[in-house]
């Protein structure tokens, strides 16, 4: 499990209950923190052995719940070096690298502006005073002003995010010097807040969780779409990583499900419920799994470690793919018999059948044309909004 460094958050929070503004905001003292925003740590940025010296960079997250403190984690999970987060800031997104006016908060650790990293670690920032609202984007900015190694990140973000090169512009409201684009997010992994919410619903997966080929920039993930659905009342992270797998590790696809879970979704606070969706990977990538045994065997420990800290878990079929350029039957019966496991082992305190809900009823084996993105694996954004709509609300 990495480090997570939480440096003189009690001290911080007993300065008292007042908002940036001196307004009272004691009415929060009932209601703890819960993740609105996350992103798998997944793999370090190719070719980065000095990090990114001298970079702000201004990452665009979406909330699920809203709340009146926030604080953000940042990670060096895939580091190699010592990371020295400069000055970072926390703001609502306006448009693009613009900032809602009055709302660039400059994050502290330990009431320090500047914190070190080491490597594997995430740090904790303190409480920060900001009306957060629901299902809105988030700008969280940070300023690296020496060589750290290599970068970590999440590279399939569906989200533009900007950039400059020039210094520390962490806390430029107007975004103009944010002149350079990415699509993927760096160093930060998770945005917590205080409000309303009564607690997390975590979703572990692949590249079907992540997003891919759904609308860039618009949310339209399935885990975003099951967020829209409980109108903040549960803060919903996303731990989907493309290309994740089960049983073994994968470059940027990070590290293997039941290895990254303890750091992706235990450590997580107030996590409620997990629905996990992983396994079509470990069939249809090379090398294939084709023994249903071992992949139901790490299904298991899943269940068993998420259990062991009180989480409900919820077991998600694997969709179809048939059509999928390494389909063949081999693979398909394995498929089949994840599922049937995942259906009938009675392991899980609920399951959602996603297989059902997308497969197409002429062809049963592969996905309805109408909720296939083109590629015969992955859901188009009709498909993640029939997906979200799979998942009862009874169970979370």
């Amino acid at each position: 499990m990495k480090r997570i460094l939480t440096l003189g958050t009690a001290a911080v929070l007993a300065l008292g209950a007042v908002t940036a503004s001196g307004s009272a905001e004691g009415d929060l003292a009932a209601h703890g923190w819960v993740g609105t925003w996350a992103a798998s740590p997944a793999a370090a940025v190719a070719n980065t052995p000095q990090g990114y010296p001298n970079y702000s960079i201004r990452n665009v997250v979406h909330t699920s719940a809203g709340g009146n403190q926030a604080r953000a984690r940042l990670s060096n999970t895939f580091g190699t070096a010592p990371l020295t987060l400069g000055h970072v800031t926390l703001a609502v997104a306006a448009d693009g690298p613009r900032a809602a006016s009055g709302t660039m908060r400059t994050l502290t650790f330990g009431g320090q502006s500047t914190v070190v990293v080491p490597p594997g670690a995430e740090v904790l920032s303190d409480p920060a005073w900001l009306r957060v609202p629901a299902d809105a984007d988030l700008l969280v900015t940070t300023y690296v002003p020496t060589p750290s190694g290599p970068v970590t990140y999440h590279p399939l973000a569906q989200q533009t995010s900007y950039f400059t090169r020039a210094g520390d512009f962490a806390g430029e409201e107007s975004g103009a010097s944010f002149t350079e684009q990415t699509a993927v997010w760096h160093y930060v992994s998770e945005v917590d807040v205080r409000g309303p919410a009564r607690g997390i619903v975590v979703t572990l997966g692949d590249s079907i969780t992540d997003g891919a080929h759904s609308t860039p920039g618009a949310n339209r993930r399935w885990p975003d779409r099951l967020s829209d659905r409980l109108h903040g009342q549960l803060g919903v992270l996303n731990a989907g990583i493309s290309g994740n797998r089960l049983l073994l590790d994968g470059g940027t696809a990070g590290r293997n499900a039941l290895a990254r879970l303890a750091d992706d979704v235990l450590t997580s606070g107030d996590v409620r419920t997990l629905i996990v969706l992983e396994g079509i990977n470990d069939i249809q990538q090379n090398p294939h799994q084709t023994d249903p045994a071992m992949i139901v065997s790490a299904l298991r420990q899943i269940v068993a470690q998420a259990k062991a800290q009180g989480i409900r878990v919820i077991g998600g079929t694997l969709t179809p793919f048939k059509g999928w350029k390494v389909y063949d039957p081999t693979l398909e019966k394995t498929r089949q018999a994840v599922n049937s496991f995942i259906r009938t082992s009675g392991i899980y305190d609920g399951v959602v059948d996603f297989d059902a809900a997308v497969r197409d009823p002429a062809d049963p084996l592969a996905m309805l044309p109408a909720y296939d993105s083109g590629d015969h694996l992955h859901p188009n954004d009709a498909g993640y909004q029939r997906m979200a709509d799979a998942v009862p609300l009874t169970l979370l």
